[in-house]
């Protein structure tokens, strides 16, 4: 699976955290175990939440495929609480097994097809100790959140230190069936560069989500809609899936 150039180029990682926050999400993760454990972050990204769960005690392993995201975490890890492994979700391979696993940012939604997700998922809890948790978070497709982004409704400006003034916006370039395809632009006034970024994710249904969970070995399923802690219904913008091992 190719990995998006917003997140593996090093010039456009360096762009992500100015415009991408962990709100009532990362509180939610950041206190779902109430003691220090072993922790698998799927997906880390540049780290943000990683090291926030590394600075409450827990023991973190942070995996994910894109170099420069990665290059992005190491950089603020200044005391080395991590570790950092650079690998698809199907693939990784570690000798410790973990009591909490999660996918956050909405990382369940790059994988593309059942196939995909189900090696994921079971690389997953492959690592998983008897009785740990997945934690697993995809938007709801009957929301529709890709009908907002618009350039008129996404176009942001942030000023980041070493790069100056950067603009985003994010245009859609197709939607079929369970899967939306669209660009992140960003635009560098400094430079006068215009980085682009295609990105395709799919909405999966939250029976198919139910159902691979099962497939790979996990059960007792619970569904949330929101971060706090509401019940899933078929009007909720989030579906949270929480498995055990």
């Amino acid at each position: 699976m190719p990995v998006d150039a917003a997140f593996d180029r090093f010039d456009m990682a360096r762009l992500y955290d100015a415009f991408n926050h962990h709100g009532e999400d990362g509180d939610f993760y950041e206190n779902f175990a109430k003691a220090p454990c072993r922790v698998l972050d799927i997906g880390c990204g540049t780290g943000s939440l990683t090291l926030r769960l590394a600075k409450r005690g827990h023991q973190v392993t942070g995996v994910d495929p894109a170099d420069g995201m990665l290059q992005m975490a190491r950089m603020k890890d200044t005391e080395a609480r991590v570790e950092w492994v650079q690998a698809p979700a199907a693939e990784f391979s570690l000798p410790d097994r973990f009591d909490l696993a999660i996918m956050t940012g909405h990382v369940f939604q790059v994988f593309l097809d059942d196939a995909e997700t189900l090696a994921a998922l079971r690389n997953i809890h492959r690592h998983m100790k008897p009785g740990g948790r997945v934690i697993l978070e995809s938007r709801n497709p009957l929301a529709k959140a890709w009908e907002d982004w618009t350039q008129a409704k996404t176009r942001e400006r942030r000023v980041i230190d070493a790069v100056g003034s950067v603009e985003v916006f994010y245009q859609i370039k197709t939607v079929e069936v369970e899967h939306v395809t669209f660009d992140a632009v960003f635009s560098i006034e400094a430079t006068g560069e215009t980085l682009i970024s295609e990105s395709r994710l799919r909405f999966a249904k939250v029976e198919t989500i139910q159902s691979l969970l099962a497939a790979a070995g996990f059960q007792e399923v619970e569904l949330l809609g929101w971060w706090d802690r509401i019940p899933y219904s078929d009007t909720s913008s989030e579906i949270i899936a929480i498995a055990r091992a």
